[in-house]
């Protein structure tokens, strides 16, 4: 079963101010637990209208961030810093240094594992191929 996958850049959407829990969930693919965890985790924040929940512009591109963080391994808390740095007023340009900085040494973290992954698989294929050879 594959998971849904949000747009690779999620651009704003012109045509709309706010959105309901149902139209988000269906656009990303999410679940409407989840979106109340991430509320309750203060990564978005919602407007109440009695027992609505109105998701703004700006809940909506928190969301395409941190669905994208967590699709590349990004725990909560470095997802949290990285879109908490767009609420400085420096033009986003902490968030962007922050951001590089975390892509690029997951990056190289992941790049480290498949190396290791290619190493292993290649010793297994060898430990196969022995073991076949001396085959009755």
């Amino acid at each position: 079963m594959s998971k849904p996958v949000a747009p690779a850049a999620t651009p704003s959407r012109s045509d709309r101010d706010d959105y309901s829990i149902t139209q988000l969930c269906t656009e990303f693919g999410v679940t409407a637990r989840a979106l109340r965890f991430y509320e309750d985790e203060g990564l978005i924040s919602p407007e109440r209208r009695g027992t609505q929940r109105i998701y703004s512009q700006r809940d909506r591109a928190r969301l395409a961030w941190i669905l994208r963080g967590k699709r590349v391994g990004f725990s909560l808390a470095d997802i949290r810093e990285m879109i908490d740095l767009y609420d400085l007023g420096d033009g986003r340009r902490q968030q962007r240094e922050v951001t590089v900085a975390r892509c690029t040494a997951k990056i190289d973290a992941l790049q480290a594992q498949k190396r290791d992954i290619d190493a292993a698989i290649a010793e297994l294929t060898e430990f196969v191929a022995l073991v076949q050879s001396h085959q009755d």
